[in-house]
């Protein structure tokens, strides 16, 4: 599976729609309650890997290790080119 911050946030922004679901009562708003807080714990876990990544990238560019100059899958912008444009 190939998934990226961006894949992430798509992901965080539905799950913050269905919270706003007026429509959700009882049982099944706290069942949306408890997938919300177990998304953001999930993805609080996945963006700080993904500074984890960046920082060691940044270290080793400053010290002048060998490395490929590629940016790590999870870090990626699907559809989106270094400018910020669509492809």
């Amino acid at each position: 599976m190939k998934n990226t911050l961006g894949d992430l946030n798509n992901h965080l922004f539905a799950q913050l729609e269905k919270l706003g679901d007026e429509d959700l009562k009882g049982d099944e708003l706290e069942a949306e309650i408890r997938r919300s807080e177990a998304m953001a714990k999930v993805g609080e876990q996945i963006i700080k890997t993904g500074e984890l990544q960046l920082k060691a990238m940044q270290h080793m560019d400053e010290y002048g290790y060998e490395r490929k100059k590629t940016v790590p899958e999870m870090l990626e912008v699907r559809g989106v080119d270094g400018c910020g444009n669509g492809r």
